[in-house]
């Protein structure tokens, strides 16, 4: 297995038994972007104990040019050997400002909450299925890949699949090297979208899993002179990536989600810490769903699959796509408003600062609902809509006080800055189709 060595070793030891010569020393931004320096394995002795220095500014984590450097400490336990570069390790890594944790990182707020699931007697475990397409780039602009993919019903498709047997099946040989455990990988709903399963895991460990599987399927499309996108809606017919959240809470080897479930799949705590998440999913949503683009697959129009498999109400049902909030089997509940562009980090934190909440409250969802959502939402008037937009959800979170304190005042006056300005961009740009329609005005 590609990168096993024993975990009480330090990253020189690791580099000699495993034959590396440099080091990928990463960090996450506010924005979800991944920020690296290279180096040489001779000298990560000295980063592993004071961290690789990077210009605050330009760190995207709100930092004036003023200020000094922040400091990027690897974390052992996350290295990652690239695949295709075996002579490199990819390091997740914890950000230090003025000698401190800096608050403002995304990995970092996601510690935090870990800390408080674990002073609860809780450890959290999560499991992402993360869609993509493969584009490739034409004078027209971006085209799905494989110019033979034009169903209007692709998902699952086997022939579609296998004629990107290479790609999928490189990525999920990696993957087996990794650990990772892949079980499943398929064509998805839409043309050229594929998903890749693998075994869930610790959140921090779930998290950085992610962080480096956008890069490894960026690397590999790019290798093959493609375009792999993980934007929520690169195409308005068509069905948008999501990044389905699984989630439970263990103690020990016992689920306790599972532990005493009723016929519905949760025990007791578990439909808690659902009912959590439901109360605190408008201000959620800002942070699972983080984009502009976001807003074009949440409560999308139609697409030519039929379906657009993104919620539209703040619901729960069983094994039932049509929620916000899926229970799929006992031990487990599915969060499906967080998309491909989700900074992981940050939307871990949110779903578990308020599903913890839901358990201290000793909340309750209410009943669920079993009916096909798409089709029979209007018959719900109780029902609440997710936010509409993205300058909605930033609104509903800032005026969310449990999310607010989990993110803190550094990293949500950051947030709220660059999403505030996205949305301005976004706002004073005239598009093609205004002009056709209020051209004649």
């Amino acid at each position: 297995m590609v990168g096993t060595v024993q975990q009480q070793a330090s990253l020189a030891e690791k580099a000699k038994a495993l034959g590396l010569k440099f080091f990928l020393v990463s960090y996450t931004d506010l924005l979800g972007g991944t920020r690296a320096k290279l180096v040489p394995a001779a000298k990560i002795a000295s980063v592993e104990k004071d961290g690789a220095f990077f210009a605050s500014f330009a760190s995207n984590l709100g930092l004036g040019p003023d200020a000094a450097e922040i400091a990027v400490i690897p974390d052992p336990d996350s290295l990652i050997v690239l695949p295709w570069e075996p002579t490199v390790g990819w390091v997740a890594s914890d950000v230090y400002f003025d000698g401190e944790p800096f608050a403002a990182a995304p990995r970092m707020i996601l510690n935090r909450a870990l800390d408080r699931c674990t002073q609860m007697g809780y450890s959290y475990k999560a499991g992402v299925e993360a869609e993509f397409f493969l584009l490739k780039e034409t004078d027209g602009g971006y085209a799905i890949a494989d110019s033979k993919d034009i169903a209007e019903r692709p998902c699952y498709d086997q022939l579609n699949l296998m004629r990107q047997y290479d790609f999928i099946s490189t990525l999920v040989t990696y993957m087996e090297d990794l650990g990772w455990e892949p079980y499943q990988c398929d064509h998805e709903d839409a043309n050229g979208q594929f998903e890749i399963n693998w075994t869930y895991n610790d959140a921090r460990v779930t998290a950085d899993r992610h962080v480096f599987f956008k890069y490894m399927v960026k690397t590999l499309a790019e290798q093959r002179g493609l375009t792999a996108t993980f934007m929520p809606k690169p195409f308005s017919h068509l069905t948008g990536n999501g990044a389905h959240v699984h989630n439970s809470l263990w103690q020990g080897d016992t689920n306790v989600f599972e532990a005493g479930a009723d016929d519905g799949g949760l025990s007791p705590v578990g439909y808690q810490f659902l009912a959590g998440v439901l109360a605190h999913a408008k201000g959620l949503t800002a942070l699972c769903s983080p984009t502009v683009n976001s807003y074009r697959r949440l409560g999308a129009t139609m697409t030519t699959s039929g379906s657009t498999w993104s919620p539209r109400y703040i619901s729960y049902g069983g094994n039932n796509r049509t929620h916000m909030l899926r229970i799929p089997e006992a031990g487990r509940f599915e969060c499906r408003i967080i998309d491909g562009s989700v900074n992981l980090y940050l939307a871990l934190a949110g779903l578990l600062t308020a599903g913890l909440e839901g358990i201290e409250q000793q909340l309750t969802p209410g009943p669920r609902i079993d009916a096909n959502l798409f089709v029979r939402g209007s018959e719900f008037p109780d029902l609440d809509v997710l936010p509409a937009s993205l300058l909605e959800a930033l609104e509903c979170l800032k005026q969310d006080d449990l999310l607010m304190g989990a993110i803190g005042d550094a990293a949500a006056k950051t947030f709220f800055e660059f999403k505030y300005g996205e949305w301005q961009q976004y706002t004073s740009q005239i598009t093609p189709w205004e002009m056709e329609a209020y051209v004649n005005c």
